[in-house]
């Protein structure tokens, strides 16, 4: 009984042994095949609860680097639409009036440097311009109020002292005229030859003040053309610039018209004011030389008061005769 009890007991152990290794080597596979569920799942890892999981998930990787690659696609015909909202075409965004002067061609760039200085030359000859004859208009008007209670050419030029105007010269004519004339009986022909002394200096005077106004007046006729040329040979040579790059990129076709229209501006901002400016000093001369008329009649009056003195104290002489 014993030796069948241990041989029993023997071949339990064995087939326990015989049994025992399928349970271990399936969980050692078990979790071998858990990772590639984790990330893709195949149809052999998915549970038998969901069979279709599997065919959805595999259109969707497959998609991924479908809308990667439309990606660069997209971004590469933003450049070349040119009109796309919040983008910068290169090359606008430096368009200043500095920048288009220095990539100007050099035609428009003498065009420009020469209507720049017509410019300059325009404010000059204002502002001396505007200090000359306020200057002059002051003096002149200071002058008549002095000699307007004189009664002789010579009390005039007391009154007058040596200060250098118009009004002292047209009496230092007037008193040069007399003495030249005296013993001479006529006084239509003494006020006659003064008259034309006082012409002359009044002509002077016109011409002194009118200097300045031919440089006003050229540049204001001139200057819309000369910038005009420096436009249209602007324009050709972007043409040709779009002929040579075979593109009409807004980036190639912008700046070379910007450029050509800056002469235009250019030319505009010298020839308005110069034309503004030549229409107000010829108002301004214009009253000046009536100023100066009336100097002139003042000295002629002046003159007129000595030779009837003159001739009415030589007919007293006659009469105390």
């Amino acid at each position: 009984m014993k030796m069948l009890n241990f041989r029993s007991i023997g071949v339990a152990v064995i087939a326990l042994a015989l049994l025992a290794p399928p349970a271990p080597l399936f969980a050692q596979q078990a979790p071998a095949a858990s990772p590639p569920s984790a990330t893709a799942p195949t149809p052999s890892a998915t549970a038998p609860s969901q069979p279709t999981a599997a065919p959805a998930a595999v259109p969707a990787i497959s998609a991924a680097p479908a809308a990667s690659t439309a990606e660069p696609a997209a971004t590469q015909a933003l450049p070349e639409a040119g009109h796309a909202p919040g983008s910068v075409v290169p090359g606008l965004s430096e368009l200043s009036p500095w920048t288009m002067f220095l990539n100007a061609d050099i035609i428009v760039q003498i065009v420009m440097v020469g209507l720049a200085v017509s410019s300059v030359i325009t404010w000059t000859i204002f502002i001396a311009k505007k200090v000359e004859l306020g200057r002059a208009r002051f003096r002149l008007r200071r002058s008549l109020k002095k000699i307007a209670e004189a009664r002789s050419l010579a009390e005039a030029q007391m009154a007058l002292g040596d200060k250098h105007s118009v009004l002292s010269m047209l009496l230092a004519a007037a008193l040069r005229e007399a003495k030249l004339s005296a013993g001479l009986s006529s006084d239509d022909g003494i006020k006659e030859r003064a008259a034309s002394s006082f012409s002359e200096y009044v002509r002077a005077e016109a011409r002194h003040m009118r200097r300045g106004m031919g440089f006003l007046a050229t540049i204001g006729a001139t200057a819309p053309f000369i910038g005009l040329f420096g436009t249209v040979w602007g324009i050709m040579n972007s043409f040709i610039g779009i002929s040579k790059s075979q593109t009409t990129n807004l980036a190639v076709v912008a700046p070379g018209i910007a450029e050509a229209l800056l002469a235009t501006a250019i030319g505009l901002v010298a020839a308005i004011p110069a034309v503004i400016i030549y229409n107000h000093f010829s108002r301004e001369i214009k009253v000046y030389l009536e100023l100066v008329a009336r100097a002139s009649g003042a000295a002629g009056r002046l003159l007129s008061r000595d030779l009837d003195r003159s001739h009415g104290s030589a007919h007293r002489a006659r009469a105390a005769e």
